[in-house]
């Protein structure tokens, strides 16, 4: 039994840091947002609703100035007040935040937002649990061994999720009568309107794939689209 007391530790200590993380982020995006109300936006995400059939889709405006969407485990869906600027000053196109809303909706809708909590929690505690017992065997070099490891399967997963996520955004737009293009055209603009233009390194340790291979991927799957009409 002694020996399996880390593992078990590091499963609770990864059960309590999943509900911690959920309870504090729920709390900082109620007290830090509000319901977005732009017309045209509205007017976007009424087309999306239809093609979903849905009666309304809420969009969330979060108060803090980086440019970002997110989903939130409890499906929620947010645009970052920096988003919203750089579209109140001509940098992004509505179309183009519709594209983000399409691909934050893709999160909440395969289950991605709610998994990557527990998936966190989850490594946490696998990290913690064979950091422990890694380190008594391979002191110092170990733990550092276990890090990369770990590091590399979550950059792993959250870009399968990016590309399951875009894949549905895709198909979204595509069927609201707005089309990929926007979707395309924001991927270009992104590096520079969030300031990402540091030394480049190897893309498989990103969180997100290339973008590059993002609209690759996406005209694929609209030109495979076009072919079946």
């Amino acid at each position: 039994m002694l020996k399996f007391t880390p593992l078990l530790l590091a499963l609770i200590y990864g059960l309590v840091a999943w509900r911690f993380s959920t309870w504090r982020l729920k709390r900082e995006l109620d007290e830090k947002s509000s319901e977005l109300a732009d017309p045209r936006l509205h007017a976007l995400t009424r087309q999306m609703a239809q093609a979903l059939d849905l009666p309304r889709i809420r969009v969330n405006l979060y108060e803090i100035p980086a440019i970002n969407g997110l989903a939130a485990p409890d499906g929620r869906i947010f645009l970052t007040r920096g988003f919203y600027n750089a579209y109140r000053q001509g940098q992004v196109t509505a179309e183009e935040l519709a594209s983000v809303i399409a691909h934050e909706l893709g999160h909440v809708a395969l289950g991605h937002s709610r998994r990557r909590m527990i998936d966190f929690s989850g490594q946490n505690a696998l990290r913690m649990g064979l950091t422990m017992v890694i380190g008594r065997f391979i002191p110092f070099v170990g733990p550092m061994l276990v890090n990369a490891a770990m590091s590399l399967l979550t950059a792993k997963l959250s870009r399968k999720d990016e590309y399951e996520a875009d894949a549905y955004a895709a198909a979204l737009l595509s069927k609201a009568g707005i089309g990929v293009g926007p979707q395309i055209s924001l991927f270009t603009k992104l590096e520079a309107l969030s300031g990402a233009r540091g030394a480049q390194s190897t893309a498989w340790l990103h969180s997100h794939p290339a973008t590059a291979e993002r609209i690759a991927a996406i005209r694929a799957l609209d030109k495979g689209w076009n072919a079946r009409d």
